[in-house]
């Protein structure tokens, strides 16, 4: 005569009522996964968080080893006092392959704004689960987005050399006046064919204004010079 076989019940309603008080006392509560969950029948996993069943049937997270999966209530029971987690069937090994390999390996991407990891578990279409269960995925928050760009601007126009700084859509410093010489020290900073001598032009165009007027002012003072050594005389 073949031996009965045992089907453990899922979580009950009263059962679901203690799990959600325990985890808002800050515990996570053992549970051990049926024969409807697939390969990992009988491994004991904790409950981190009851999400809303009615968004889907798979509202239980658990956490078994690394990762945190949904499972339904039928899934899960509450493991007996000293009971062991079974331990998986190990798989065998495949016959070596004596033909050629061929490893690629793919060069280190440049870290994503935003990174997902999904986790799969595997299919189980054994006896005792009845059908295949569909592959759980886990899915880990989103890295934090990095500061936006800094842009600064040396700029000149109308004889004023100015420089401000934005940050995204944000500035940081409105344009400002500075002085000829700060304006210099920037520009000999940047080594960009073309800028060096469109700033030479500019500087050489306000060296013979500045000559001009000094010239003017010159005569100027000069004439009024003579006029006093006149008014001098005459006293």
């Amino acid at each position: 005569m073949a031996a009965a076989s045992t089907t453990v019940r899922g979580l009950s309603t009263e059962e679901l009522a203690t799990i959600r008080e325990s985890l808002a006392a800050g515990r996570k509560p053992k549970v051990m996964f049926t024969e409807a969950a697939g390969q990992i029948a009988g491994q004991i996993g904790q409950v981190v968080e009851l999400t809303d069943p009615a968004v889907s049937e798979e509202w239980v997270v658990v956490r078994f080893g690394r990762d945190e999966l949904p499972f339904s209530p039928s899934d899960l029971s509450i493991p007996a006092k000293g009971a062991v987690p079974r331990r998986p069937e190990p798989k065998p090994e495949p016959a070596p392959d004596p033909g050629p390999e061929l490893k690629l390996t793919q060069p280190p991407v440049p870290a994503p704004r935003e990174e997902a990891t999904m986790t799969s578990s595997p299919v189980d279409p054994s006896p005792a689960s009845g059908e295949a269960k569909p592959a759980r995925r886990a899915v880990k928050a989103a890295k934090p987005k990095g500061p936006a760009g800094l842009t600064v601007t040396l700029a000149y126009a109308d004889g004023e050399w100015t420089v401000g700084a934005t940050q995204g859509s944000k500035a940081l410093a409105k344009p400002y006046v500075i002085k000829p010489a700060e304006a210099l020290k920037m520009v000999s900073l940047i080594d960009v064919p073309g800028v060096h001598e469109a700033v030479e032009q500019i500087m050489s165009v306000e060296r013979a204004e500045a000559e001009q007027q000094a010239e003017k002012l010159r005569a100027e003072l000069a004439e009024i010079e003579a006029r006093l050594a006149e008014l001098r005389d005459v006293g």
